[in-house]
């Protein structure tokens, strides 16, 4: 409903929809309720029950489920929320929000990592909807909220002795931190970093070697494009469209342009890449039983990128010159018109 009401609008970006756009749009919202026999609740206490009642339920849906199946996460009795106060990024050119890690969650190498959007909110980032801009530009359109994001992501890494992954929002000019985890890494960044953790004398060497996971080991010995064959004249007239390096590696397979194919391929022993337009949670099947992933949206801390690297899956985000047709099951070159179908 929102890419219909975008297209009719001549739109692109969800800012750019005027207020008698937005209010169709939120009256489409409300039909989905209605579609459903119900009526959109206008009790703002109402709305905050359902919401909670929301994070509750998600706990035993078929994607949560899956995850915690794949990362072996057992004996839990089920979630919690958390209700906080919102702010906006979306209130204009001295507003944005981010996302970006103390160290390359990639290579591993000290510096801030991360990307950002102005006059967005957190879901524009992650979601990939919209590809974002570098976390270092902020430096040039924000610079007072980018001076105190630095020190304050170099404190909290200090503080839990890892790798931070943080998420943030500047409502007209002021930052605030919305949250803050260990970050997922490759393996090869799991390896520098806990190797610089403890000469900078951040981490112990005890602590710092429970950092590496074997999973990280493993990743070590994925398959690597060497630099002679991504310089050889038959890789470089075979390149049809780039994107972002959101995982590491190579992968080879056939088209999958659902979680469920995606699933059904890999049980019969076949290699599958997922393609869609971006990824959300309910991907978290297709996205493990694929050998690569590829969007033609969202940026380097996008939902698929974050997925794919801390499961050491070879990702590309962000694929501009590529038209995805989910429903279809076709993917369009732009500027060929050359088209591939699952």
């Amino acid at each position: 409903r929102f890419d219909k009401i975008k297209a009719e609008a001549g739109v692109q970006n969800d800012v750019d929809l005027n207020v008698d756009q937005l209010k169709l749009l939120c009256a489409e919202y409300k039909k989905v309720f209605e579609e459903h026999n119900q009526q959109f609740p206008s009790d703002p206490q109402e709305q905050q029950r359902d919401c909670v009642k929301a994070v509750f339920g998600s706990w035993f849906s078929p994607r949560a489920i899956k995850y915690r199946e794949i990362n072996s996460i057992k004996n839990l009795i089920g979630t919690a929320a958390n209700v906080q106060m919102m702010v906006f990024g979306n209130m204009g050119p001295t507003s944005g929000t981010g996302v970006a890690f103390s160290r390359n969650p990639s290579t591993g190498v000290n510096k801030l990592y991360g990307e950002y959007l102005i006059n967005a909110q957190g879901e524009d980032v992650v979601a990939g909807i919209r590809t974002p801009e570098p976390i270092t530009r902020m430096a040039e359109v924000l610079p007072e909220a980018y001076k105190k994001f630095v020190e304050n992501i170099d404190k909290l890494e200090k503080h839990f002795k890892d790798m931070q992954d943080v998420e943030f929002t500047v409502e007209n000019g002021k930052l605030w931190m919305l949250q803050c985890r260990s970050g997922k890494r490759t393996g090869p960044a799991a390896i520098r970093i806990a190797i610089d953790l403890h000469h900078d004398g951040i981490c112990p060497k005890d602590e710092a070697i429970l950092r590496v996971e074997p999973n990280h080991v493993k990743q070590l010995l994925h398959p690597n494009f060497t630099p002679e064959a991504l310089a050889s004249k038959e890789y470089q007239e075979g390149v049809f469209a780039k994107g972002l390096a959101g995982g590491p590696g190579a992968a080879v397979g056939k088209l999958v342009f659902s979680t469920k194919k995606a699933e059904e391929l890999k049980e019969k022993g076949e290699s599958v890449v997922l393609v869609r337009v971006n990824t959300s949670p309910e991907d978290v099947g297709g996205m493990w039983a694929a050998a690569g992933i590829l969007t033609s949206k969202g940026g380097k801390t996008s939902h698929a990128a974050v997925v794919a690297r801390g499961w050491g899956k070879p990702c590309v985000c962000g694929a501009s010159a590529l038209d995805v047709y989910e429903a279809d099951e076709v993917m369009e070159v732009k500027a060929t018109g050359e088209r591939f179908k699952a």
